[in-house]
């Protein structure tokens, strides 16, 4: 088995698990809707995250 193989294994493997344990756990469903609904109306909140980790971690870089 190569590599990409190996690693679209663990993918579907990792998304089956996920899809498992929402219908086991509605509750963890419930909790996932509303935390993409809070997400999809602060999207501006997570784009200011993401430029203050680009800042933080990303900007002091060399380029090689």
């Amino acid at each position: 088995m190569d590599p990409r193989q190996r690693a679209a294994l663990r993918l579907a493997v990792l998304v089956g698990v996920v899809v498992v344990l929402f219908l086991l756990f509605p509750a963890a469903l419930a909790f996932v809707e509303g935390a993409a609904r809070s997400i999809r109306q602060l999207w501006w909140l997570i784009l200011l995250v993401a430029l203050a980790c680009w800042l933080i971690w990303g900007a002091g870089r060399k380029q090689d």
